[in-house]
């Protein structure tokens, strides 16, 4: 049975769906109304604020803490300097992904690790004979995801004026009503946006606090099913959806690499040793199967399947997470879309897809099956860069 996270008291308070799930063993909400546009367009035009307390979380201390993430982690982590952030991939001998998530550099020899799936035995295992402390605080805090362009006003109302200042992807700590609390510049929605570590203790005072200061900036709790559309908007992978943990999947063929998920910008492959350098580097020299892209699809034609058994478009305002063929002209199957979502701000039907290499081109057309009326048809896609919404004021 899940538990409750530090927020519960005020998030089921403001939950009419009562539409939950349990997200790593919490309840966590899917949407707080009976549907989640009005939470959705929070995140593109005000703000919206998310409980994500269930991302595992881990503490790294001790003189060689430096030393093990390097060894671990696909990126650099010599770069990250006291007070940023980054987001990086982990991998196993083979190149293959075991998950994704943030490393924190709160001190020197001082690292917060956050991840989807639970890590602590693995980072055990290769910290053996090194002067490490790992410790999993998963339990002793709560997070909160602000996010959304009038995010900054908020949360300079509730912290002080400290905020205005924060770059992305920097961390500061600070005061919300009295209560201490760390701040990162980062989120999950490809938007402005920030996330608040809080103690538990602190957790319903921080809440009410960010709650109350933005009462004048239209904030409205929001809940996964926005997420998951703004995700996709973004770009960004989710694991068990758009990539499988190589510790979960049975044959190789359902692994990936960084590479192969557009992520090899966040490995640095001409450095110290890490689990699955050697591998990367052979793929980098020799190339991927696969490539992650994202699709749009061609409006006329989608309308024009539905039209001709007397039917609407289908929009559906829940982004949807599985697998679907996409063929090449010929009709040959070159690769699967792992999620899409009707995108409400680009009035577009978005996926993201992984495509083997070497049957497209940026800007070509492929096809994807689309079902209407029980009936499987193929709608033309035209193949572009997996990242459809990317604000300026994201980074500014």
């Amino acid at each position: 049975m899940p538990i409750k996270s530090p927020f519960h008291q005020r998030t089921s308070q403001f939950c009419q769906s009562m539409n939950w799930k349990d997200w790593a063993g919490y309840y966590a909400v899917v949407s707080y109304d009976t549907n989640h546009e009005q939470e959705y367009f929070a995140y593109r035009h005000a703000a919206g604020l998310m409980d994500v307390t269930p991302l595992f979380k881990y503490e790294v201390t001790g003189p060689d803490s430096l030393h093990l993430l390097s060894r671990i982690m696909a990126k650099d982590i010599n770069k990250v300097k006291q007070g940023q952030v980054t987001y990086c991939c982990w991998c196993d001998d083979d190149g293959k992904i075991l998950d994704d998530g943030t490393v924190s550099c709160l001190s020197q020899d001082h690292y917060r690790v956050t991840s989807a799936e639970p890590v602590f035995h693995w980072f055990h295992q290769n910290a053996r004979s090194l002067k490490v402390t790992i410790e999993d605080i998963t339990s002793r805090f709560g997070i909160l995801a602000l996010q959304g362009p009038l995010s900054r006003e908020i949360l300079t109302h509730a912290a002080g004026g400290d905020i205005a200042s924060l770059g992305f992807f920097k961390l500061i700590d600070s005061t919300i009503d009295n209560r201490r609390v760390t701040i990162t510049r980062t989120g999950y929605t490809g938007d402005l946006g920030y996330e608040i570590w809080c103690e538990n203790n602190d957790a319903l005072v921080v809440y009410d606090a960010v709650m109350e200061s933005g009462k004048n900036y239209q904030l409205i709790p929001a809940g996964l099913a926005a997420l998951d559309v703004a995700r996709i908007e973004a770009g960004f992978i989710m694991n068990g959806v758009d990539y499988f943990s190589a510790n979960h999947c049975v044959i190789n063929s359902r692994k990936s690499t960084p590479f192969e998920l557009n992520l090899g910008w966040s490995v640095n492959l001409n450095r110290d040793s890490f689990i699955g350098q050697q591998a990367l580097k052979k793929e980098k020299k020799e190339g991927s199967l696969w490539q992650f892209v994202g699709l749009e699809y061609d409006w006329d034609a989608y309308e024009k399947i539905f039209a001709n058994f007397d039917l609407p478009p289908q929009t559906p305002a829940q982004a949807w997470r599985t697998a679907v063929p996409v063929y090449n002209k010929n009709g040959k199957q070159i690769g699967r879309a792992t999620s899409g979502a009707w995108s409400p701000i680009l009035k577009k039907n978005l996926a993201l897809a992984s495509i083997k290499t070497g049957n497209f081109t940026m800007g070509d057309t492929l096809h994807i099956e689309v079902t209407a009326e029980y009936e499987r048809q193929l709608c033309p896609v035209t193949v572009c860069k997996p990242m459809f919404f990317n604000p300026d004021r994201k980074r500014d």
